[in-house]
């Protein structure tokens, strides 16, 4: 078995849901070595999160976004958290909804996502500034 772990850092990216997939597994070279296994990206944010969905049409990310502000507002009258700014309490609220990892088989070197699928950082903050991820890939 092999085992394979590194952490990276993205740039700053806008509030909003954001394709990654190139990115991380640019940092992930290694993946190529494993025939069969496992392939985990986890983000070392609270206001942040991870999902894979959609990798086609760019409307998908910008409706999550739409949705999930009417969802979870800014401002909610029974927030008690909110001296980090208006936006902080509901990014919290989107990451446990979400989730801070993703896991994705790898068959052949290769991460097995569907034909439509890509990793999505989902920043939750106006201003969240550069996530960092551990990128984890696993198998024999």
């Amino acid at each position: 078995m092999k085992f394979y772990q590194k952490q990276i850092q993205l740039k700053p990216y806008p509030r909003g849901f954001h394709l990654i997939t190139d990115e991380v597994l640019k940092s992930m070279s290694e993946l190529k070595e494993i025939s069969t296994g496992q392939f985990q990206v986890f983000i070392k944010h609270t206001s942040a999160s991870l999902t894979i969905n959609e990798n086609a049409d760019h409307t998908v990310r910008s409706d999550f976004e739409s949705h999930f502000n009417t969802m979870i507002p800014e401002n909610a009258p029974y927030f008690q958290h909110t001296y980090e700014g208006s936006d902080d309490m509901p990014a919290h609220i989107k990451s446990s909804l979400l989730g801070a990892s993703v896991q994705v088989p790898i068959t052949n070197g290769k991460l097995n996502l569907g034909i439509w699928q890509g990793i999505y950082l989902c920043e939750h903050r106006n201003h969240g500034g550069s996530r960092k991820l551990v990128v984890t890939a696993f198998g024999i």
